[in-house]
């Protein structure tokens, strides 16, 4: 074997021993390991979350080839917003989503979870999913209720329109001690800043000052919204930040 092929033969084992390994869904990579990426779904159980305020009940939530999804056609258990177990401060998050034809859900950040408090939506604000295809010209002539949105405070900041209804979509949430980021297929489409009299203006202002904790943590439990039309989920990962908010 002469120079030219020991040469070429050990930029081949190096390029090969140095490419990573393609991984399927609801897997992490090994770099994604170690920067400290975490899965929030095992792709086959639903271990890691509960339903808001009923921690023991079984729920319409599920599992089928690799998806996480509220079943809109089962009434024997119950039906309600699905929370994880653990809270989160600084993070990034990611995750793939799918709706049904018409379909409105949404994922909600900094939850307070408490018999006090109704609903996930009455403290943690929203990052939107949505139909856009299906759901109708009158429901988008608001456009601070379209896909990716900060939901009823402010159109997308870069227009980024979802996959028709049964397509994935890949989507982004990152705070920093409550300055926050969503993104719609690599675009960003909203930023706010939670701690910020403009944001407490806004609120006071919606629908929601009738829930005095709506808005006011920077830390919380996330929440997938069940919704009748149906949801799936996919590839929920986080990345925590272990800076002090």
């Amino acid at each position: 074997m002469n120079k030219i092929n020991i040469t070429l033969l050990s930029v081949l084992l190096t390029f090969f021993g140095c490419a990573e390994k393609k991984v399927g869904n609801n897997e992490l990579s090994e770099s994604e390991k170690e920067d400290g990426w975490k899965l929030l779904f095992d792709g086959k159980t639903t271990k890691g979350w509960h339903l808001y305020n009923k921690a023991d009940a079984p729920s319409a939530w599920m599992v089928k080839d690799g998806e996480l999804f509220c079943n809109p056609d089962t009434f024997e258990v119950e039906h309600g917003d699905l929370v994880s177990d653990a809270e989160y401060a600084n993070f990034e998050l990611k995750f793939d989503w799918k709706i049904t034809t018409a379909g409105n859900s949404g994922v909600f950040i900094n939850v307070v979870e408490n018999d006090t408090i109704p609903r996930a939506w009455a403290s943690g604000p929203e990052y939107q999913l949505l139909d856009h295809e299906g759901i109708g010209k009158d429901y988008l002539k608001d456009s601070t209720k379209w896909a990716a949105c900060l939901y009823g405070f402010m159109p997308q900041k870069n227009v980024s329109k979802p996959k028709p209804a049964g397509e994935w979509n890949q989507s982004k949430i990152v705070q920093d001690s409550g300055k926050i980021q969503f993104y719609l297929n690599g675009i960003l489409t909203a930023e706010q800043d939670l701690n910020s009299e403009a944001w407490k203006a806004m609120v006071a202002k919606s629908g929601f000052k009738y829930f005095p904790l709506f808005g006011k943590s920077i830390k919380g439990r996330l929440a997938l919204q069940d919704w009748s039309k149906g949801v799936s989920f996919r590839n929920i990962k986080i990345q925590q930040h272990y800076w002090a908010p």
